[in-house]
């Protein structure tokens, strides 16, 4: 793909052999739980208060604005660390601002797709990126294809991690995130709204990123440090989010990364000069207290942590060839971040 149009998002390599297999799911909102993994607890002072909040059904989103409206609090008094699916049941914490007079009772408030588990007060509000991680419980149902297969795929990635792509739901429905982003860099389009330009950007950044990386698993170069490689905390290489400034790699690494920027050079200049800042972000991702059982011949049930901004349609991905049910067909999110 080059930099005339994205309408339609490439088929990134896998890491492994495909195992040939197939599953459903989110059969139920209950087969994909995800329980958020936070930087810290509440204190019990301060001024804002924070919700313990599970949900089934909702976007995190909805129910931020519906915490708002029960507070009687504008939207933007409300925080969360970061977004969940809406067809799974996922446990996240919230914020509100509330520094004054008596403090509501919110785990009274009935609602059919969430319910506020507990609340306590604190120093600060929650913002985007505020959690260590997420954990996922998975069941996949209609399992078919060989075990032999599958399980050497589910060992691989316990011990050696998967690819970390930017999951299809940052690319929105179709990936056309990603052509309204060009269109917008090109000034093709003007795109007015601060929010939808965000996106669009996220969208881009990410595609590129996604590039750099399926570039290197089609060079066979998976697990392996380049040289001139940028290492993460964790000793593991890491891949560029573009903007503006010159990528940090040096020797081969800088060369593949400069060559996927030449390829796209309408997306790269334009986020440089749309002034995002040079980033890197882990190429691998390694999902942590990884297990599997088969409760049933058909039936599939993973439990994993990954750290924040990590995919878990990255993981699935790796197994198995998953379809969902038709709800699912408008780009809802399928991994939570």
């Amino acid at each position: 793909m080059t930099d005339a149009q994205y309408l339609t998002l490439p088929l990134w390599p896998n890491a492994y052999s495909a195992s040939g297999a197939t599953a459903t799911l989110k059969a139920s909102n209950e087969d994909f739980v995800v329980t958020e993994l936070p930087l810290q607890l509440p204190s019990g002072a301060g001024e804002h208060v924070w919700l313990d909040v599970e949900k089934n059904g909702a976007n995190t989103a909805f129910v931020a604005q519906q915490l708002a409206d029960a507070a009687g609090v504008p939207a933007g008094d409300v925080g969360y660390a970061g977004l969940k699916d809406r067809y799974a049941v996922t446990r996240q914490w919230f914020s509100i601002y509330l520094p004054k007079g008596e403090t509501p009772d919110l785990t009274t408030l009935q609602h059919p797709e969430f319910k506020v588990l507990g609340q306590s007060r604190h120093v600060k509000k929650l913002r985007p990126g505020d959690l260590q991680g997420n954990r996922f419980r998975i069941v996949l149902r209609d399992v078919v294809g060989e075990r032999a297969a599958i399980e050497a795929n589910l060992q691989a990635i316990a011990a050696k991690g998967v690819p970390n792509y930017f999951g299809a739901q940052r690319f929105g429905f179709d990936g056309g995130n990603v052509e309204q982003g060009r269109a917008m860099l090109a000034r093709e389009i003007r795109v007015r709204n601060p929010k939808k330009k965000g996106i669009y950007l996220s969208a881009v950044r990410s595609f590129v990123f996604n590039e750099v990386l399926a570039l290197r698993i089609q060079q066979g170069l998976w697990g392996q440090a380049l040289p001139g490689d940028v290492m993460d905390s964790a000793g593991l290489p890491t891949g560029p989010l573009w903007g503006r400034g010159r990528v940090s790699t040096t020797d081969d690494a800088k060369a593949l990364e400069n060559g996927v920027a030449e390829r796209h050079a309408t997306l790269c200049n334009g986020m440089e000069h749309a002034g995002l800042e040079q980033d890197r972000r882990a190429l691998v991702a390694s999902p942590a207290g990884m297990t599997w059982e088969w409760p049933q011949a058909d039936q599939l049930v993973l439990t994993f942590d990954l750290p924040a901004g990590n995919y878990a349609t990255a993981v699935l991905h790796e197994i198995l060839s998953t379809t969902e049910p038709d709800r699912h067909a408008d780009g809802e999110a399928v991994a939570a971040e």
